[in-house]
C-alpha cells in the first residue's frame, strides 16, 4: 500500500549568515489539493512550505512557487545533511527561530479546505558551504485513508479519536503522533467519500455514539471501526461514519438544554450570533457559522451592510417604533420603544419587536420559532440553575476569540477540564481553548466578546460583550448580559446602543 512521495533536488550554502537556497520538484504537478485516490500520490502546489533543520536546530523554511522552493537558510552544520520536513502547510504552534529552536509541533484536524500530507527525509549530500546543490526523496509519515459518510447535515463532519497532532524534534529527527483533545479529524461537508491524512496508531474499535458529529454541533452518530495506520498507507476500503439529527435538536440549534426559571423550563441556544447580511440582492438573517464568529465592521449606516449588532427592538417589522430597522444608528432612545412605548417588552403585542420572529437563513427559515431572552432567564441561566456539574459558565479565549462558555444542565467535569468556573471576575486567558469541538458536542454555547456600538462608532472588539434582553426597563434604557476581562452581570443600557443577540427555541 505505498502512497505519495515527494522527490526533491535541493540548493544550499553556507553557515551562520542568511544565504537563499532553492528546490528543484520533479514531480511534474502542482495539484498538491487534489489527491489521486487510485494511486495515493500526493504533488505540490503554490504556496507549500518545507521547514529546514540542520545540527538539531530550525535553519529556514523554504516556499514552493509553482516550479522551484526558494528561501534562505543560515546557521547550518558542516559535515551533516539537511534535514527537510514538510508539515502539510499548517503554521507550527512555536515560533521557529533560526539556529535557536530545537522543535516545532503542528495539528492536522482540520481537513475541510486541504489534505495536511506529513513527509520528511534528510539530503541525499552531507553540507558543505561551497556546495548549492542536495538532492532528497521526501517519503510519507502518514496515511490516506476514505471514509464513508452518510448524514443530512450540511455542516463538516467530525471523527474523534485519531492522532491528530505531530510534534518534530530538530535534535534528534523524529517525528511523534499524539492526541490533540478528542482526537479530531474535520472532514468536508456532505455525503460521500472523503479522503483524509491520518497518522500512524493502534487500530480503534468502531466508536460509540458522538465519535461522529456536525461541526455545528446539532448532528451527532458514530464511526466505524479503524485499522492500525502505518506510514506511508493507503486505505481504499472506506471507514464508515453515520450522523443523524435526533429528531429533537431544532435545525440551526446546539445540542445543550438549558434551564431558564424555577419551572424547569427549557431552551436551545442558536448555533452562533444574530447577523444581518444586508449585502445580498434580498437582505436576510442567518446565524453566525461558529460560535465564536462576528463581523466586527457594523459602523456604516448604509442599508445594504452585513452587521451582528443592533440596537434595541430592530427586528425590521414595523411593530410602532420609529426606527425599527436592523441598521438604524439614531442616538434618540425613544425611537426604539416597542410598540410605540417604553413599557413594552420585545415579545409584547405581536411578538414582531422581537428578532426571533424573522426567518432564519439557516434556522429553519420559518417566522416567529425563535426568541431572546428575558432578562430573568439570562440570570437563571447563568447564575441560578442547578447542573450536573455544578458549573454555569466560564470566562475563555476561543480559537483567540474572548467571551463567555455557558455549559447545558447535563454537562460533566469528564467532558472538558475547565478553570475557575462561575467566577464572573475571571479573566478570559483563564481558558485558552483551541479545540472547541470538544466543547460543543456536549452542548456547550460560546457568546463571543464582540463589542458595541454607540451612534456609527464600533468599540471593544474582543474585549467587551454586549447582549440584549427582551425586557425593558425605563423610558431610556432596556435590560442586557454585559461582560468584561474581569466582570459578568446583568443590567440596563440605553437602547440606541447596538449589542450583540443570540436567540433561542424553547424546548417543546
Amino acid at each position: 500500500m505505498s502512497q505519495c512521495k515527494k522527490n526533491e533536488q535541493n540548493a544550499s550554502d553556507n553557515q551562520g549568515e542568511a544565504v537563499t537556497i532553492t528546490l528543484d520538484v520533479k514531480n511534474g504537478n502542482d495539484s498538491k489539493v487534489i489527491v489521486n485516490p487510485t494511486t495515493g500520490t500526493v504533488d505540490f502546489e503554490n504556496g507549500d512550505q518545507i521547514i529546514v533543520a540542520s545540527g538539531g536546530k530550525y535553519v529556514g523554511t523554504l516556499t514552493y512557487n509553482g516550479n522551484l522552493f526558494t528561501g534562505a537558510i543560515s546557521n547550518a552544520t558542516e559535515g551533516y545533511p539537511l534535514q527537510f520536513y514538510f508539515l502539510g502547510n499548517v503554521t507550527p504552534a512555536e515560533t521557529l527561530t533560526s539556529g535557536v529552536t530545537e522543535s516545532c509541533s503542528v495539528v492536522i484536524s482540520d481537513q475541510t479546505q486541504h489534505l495536511p500530507v506529513i513527509s520528511a527525509a534528510p539530503s541525499y549530500e552531507n553540507y558543505t558551504a561551497s556546495m548549492t546543490n542536495y538532492t532528497a526523496n521526501l517519503l510519507n509519515k502518514c496515511a490516506l485513508v476514505k471514509f464513508n459518510v452518510s448524514t443530512t447535515s450540511e455542516a463538516a463532519i467530525c471523527v474523534t479519536g485519531f492522532n491528530n497532532k505531530v510534534t518534530v524534534n530538530f535534535m534528534d529527527n523524529t517525528l511523534t503522533n499524539s492526541q490533540e483533545g478528542n482526537g479530531v479529524i474535520t472532514l468536508p461537508a456532505g455525503n460521500g467519500e472523503k479522503w483524509a491524512i491520518l497518522l500512524p496508531q493502534e487500530a480503534l474499535e468502531a466508536g460509540e455514539q458522538g465519535s461522529a458529529y456536525s461541526q455545528d454541533g446539532v448532528y451527532t452518530g458514530t464511526r466505524g471501526a479503524v485499522p492500525a495506520i502505518t506510514a506511508n498507507g493507503y486505505l481504499t476500503l472506506g471507514i464508515q461514519v453515520m450522523v443523524t439529527n435526533s429528531g429533537e435538536v431544532p435545525v440551526g440549534a446546539i445540542n445543550g438544554l438549558f434551564t431558564i426559571n424555577s419551572n424547569g423550563d427549557q431552551v436551545y441556544f442558536s448555533k452562533g450570533n444574530l447577523q444581518y447580511i444586508g449585502s445580498a440582492g434580498t437582505p436576510y438573517w442567518k446565524f453566525a457559522e461558529n460560535q465564536w464568529d462576528y463581523i466586527g465592521n457594523n459602523q456604516s449606516v448604509g442599508v445594504n451592510i452585513d452587521r451582528d449588532l443592533f440596537s434595541w427592538g430592530t427586528s425590521g417589522y414595523n411593530h410602532g417604533a420609529n426606527h425599527y430597522f436592523p441598521w438604524s444608528t439614531g442616538n434618540d432612545d425613544g425611537d426604539y420603544y416597542a410598540y410605540g412605548s417604553y413599557q413594552y417588552n420585545l415579545f409584547d403585542q405581536t411578538g414582531q419587536a422581537d428578532w426571533g420572529y424573522n426567518p432564519i437563513n439557516n434556522g429553519g427559515n420559518i417566522e416567529n420559532i425563535w426568541r431572546t431572552l428575558k432578562i430573568e432567564e439570562w440570570n437563571y441561566i447563568l447564575f441560578l440553575r442547578n447542573t450536573l456539574s455544578s458549573i454555569r459558565f466560564t470566562k475563555a479565549q476561543v480559537n483567540g476569540v474572548n467571551g463567555v462558555v455557558i455549559l447545558p444542565d447535563n454537562w460533566e467535569d469528564s467532558f472538558f477540564t475547565l478553570n475557575n468556573t462561575n467566577d464572573a471576575e475571571t479573566a478570559y486567558d483563564n481558558n485558552v481553548i483551541t479545540d472547541w469541538n470538544s466543547l460543543q458536542l456536549h452542548g456547550a454555547v460560546f457568546l463571543p466578546a464582540a463589542g458595541d456600538r454607540d451612534g456609527e462608532d464600533v468599540v471593544y472588539v474582543n474585549v467587551n460583550g454586549h447582549y440584549w434582553s427582551s425586557t425593558y426597563d425605563n423610558a431610556e434604557g432596556s435590560r442586557r448580559l454585559a461582560f468584561t476581562n474581569n466582570s459578568l452581570e446583568t443590567g440596563m443600557d440605553f437602547r440606541y446602543h447596538a449589542f450583540s443577540v443570540r436567540l433561542v427555541q424553547d424546548k417543546e
